[in-house]
């Protein structure tokens, strides 16, 4: 019984370790690159709007050329921009133009984050845990570990409080 119990572990284990981990870290990159999408239309939204409340009519800074080469660079008109729309695309835009462009932009990566906030983008994550749960369990049940554990559980993605499980 005890060599079954060993083989079922292993199983377990490398089905977590081959498929659901890979899964799982690409959600995350996923979910990141979301996330940084976010972050630049949030940046370049709020520049935009700096700009327009100042008044700035000309501007000097500095520009990265790649691999963290910079040079200066002097703009004689700010009221028109480039915005990168994708693809390799640059367009160019009025501040009111890029504004709503970057509203458009911004909720539909809004609607990305909701997608990966919701419970049936948590299912590899929650599958992940129930099966790491029960290669916990049956070790326990070998008695190579401690029969109790602290385990955190996720709702519709809030976390709640942490509980200790006697196995």
């Amino acid at each position: 019984m005890d060599s079954y119990i060993q083989e079922k572990i292993h199983k377990f284990e490398e089905f977590v370790d081959g498929h659901l981990k890979p899964q799982l870290v690409r959600a995350i990159a996923e979910r990141d690159k979301v996330f940084e999408q976010q972050k630049i239309f949030s940046d370049l939204r709020r520049s935009i709007e700096n700009l327009e409340k100042n008044s700035v009519t000309n501007l000097r800074t500095m520009v990265n050329l790649g691999s963290e080469v910079y040079m200066q660079a002097d703009v004689p008109d700010t009221q028109r921009i480039f915005v990168d729309v994708g693809l390799g695309f640059h367009v160019e835009f009025t501040w009111t133009e890029a504004l709503n462009f970057i509203a458009l932009r911004e909720e539909k990566i809004a609607r990305s984050v909701r997608g990966f906030e919701s419970c049936s983008n948590c299912r590899q994550r929650n599958l992940y845990h129930s099966v790491f749960f029960n290669i916990y369990e049956l070790k326990v049940y070998c008695n190579h570990l401690p029969s109790f554990i602290i385990c955190t559980w996720e709702s519709d993605g809030q976390e709640s409080e942490k509980k200790i499980l006697a196995l």
